[in-house]
């Protein structure tokens, strides 16, 4: 009897014990765990993405009057961009707008200015001077400051998207521009309109990132004018100007380490893309260009010309990033392609 109540308990036991085995081995077997997708919010941002989605149509408002002179009226305005990519958040962008003063229909440039650090920022700049020599020569200029700058939102904390809300906020004004004439009506009563239907791109320097990117994504065919454009692939564009930066671009390697842990660069890079732009091209180098180096240009042509995307190029033998000395020669051609393009054909989105 005592044998038989031995086995019994013993029994009872080791049934305990390799269950006890087996649900430990369980929980410690990876293939059975749980596994939860890391989030990817940047993925909204990519190229294939962006071209994919619907911006907003939203409303313009004419703010203060900044200066006015005989020929030109020159003040601020705002409008709204997403948040996000289809979100329904949405934030402030102000930007400076420059009207001829006669009454009269007039083609829209929309400019993209280059790299300017904040503290420093002051609404127009970095497109003040051509925008009033375009304005003087009948073209109603736009020119955004972007997130962060004038009296616009505050960008996304995240640097990088904080770079690509630039694309958003671009799309979004085009897309927001059947709506223009709605806040000239309020303040110029009708005598001063937009041709709509008349549309280009003036940008520079990191401006012509922007552009290029927005050309590439919305297949637009405004007649975009390139001033010594950054189109070198992402992330090398931003990595070229680190030396630029206090720490030597310390902070930038180490957010850059962490994205592309996340992602990959290639599908935020305009210039894998360059084949989808349709609109005509003016670009414009300075020889001695020490920021934007004319080989960047040389080869941005090379490049299109194998896609057949109709340009013209001129370089400018001694002149800087800015264009000068020969400035005035640059805008001079600048105007007489918009000039060409615009009077000959109505441009879409």
């Amino acid at each position: 009897m005592k044998k038989i109540l031995f086995i019994i308990i013993v029994s009872f036991f080791s049934v305990i014990l390799v269950n006890w085995f087996i649900i430990q081995q369980k929980s410690n077997t990876p293939s059975l765990k749980k596994v939860i997708p890391k989030e990817k919010p940047l993925l909204a941002y990519t190229f294939e993405n962006l071209k994919k989605t619907i911006f907003p149509t939203n409303t313009f408002i004419l703010g203060k009057i900044i200066t006015e002179t005989p020929e030109i009226i020159t003040q601020i305005f705002y409008f709204n961009v997403p948040d996000k990519p289809d979100s329904r958040n949405i934030l402030k962008v102000s930007g400076v707008i420059n009207i001829p003063k006669n009454p009269g229909t007039y083609p829209i440039i929309v400019m993209f200015r280059g790299f300017i650090p904040e503290e420093t920022y002051q609404p127009g700049a970095g497109t003040e001077h051509v925008a009033e020599v375009l304005a003087q020569n009948k073209f109603i200029t736009l020119a955004p400051d972007f997130l962060g700058f004038g009296e616009s939102s505050s960008p996304s904390k995240d640097s990088f998207e904080a770079r690509f809300q630039t694309y958003t906020t671009a799309l979004t004004l085009f897309s927001s521009l059947p709506n223009f004439n709605t806040a000239l009506d309020a303040s110029y009563s009708a005598t001063i309109k937009a041709d709509i239907d008349k549309v280009g791109i003036w940008a520079h320097s990191n401006g012509g990132h922007i552009a290029l990117s927005v050309l590439a994504i919305s297949g637009s065919t405004y007649p975009t004018v390139l001033w010594a454009p950054v189109s070198k692939s992402f992330p090398y564009s931003i990595l070229y100007y680190t030396d630029e930066s206090d720490d030597q671009g310390k902070a930038l390697r180490k957010a850059l380490a962490l994205f592309e842990n996340d992602y990959d660069a290639q599908l935020f890079s305009p210039e894998r893309y360059y084949q989808w732009i349709k609109a005509p091209l003016s670009i414009h180098q300075g020889s001695t260009d020490r920021e934007v180096p004319i080989s960047w240009s040389d080869d941005l042509v090379d490049e299109l010309k194998k896609d057949d995307i109709k340009l013209e190029y001129i370089i400018y033998p001694g002149a800087d990033h800015n264009m000068l000395p020969t400035w005035s020669s640059v805008v001079k051609n600048s105007i007489v392609f918009y000039e060409d393009k615009l009077n000959n054909s109505s441009t879409s989105k």
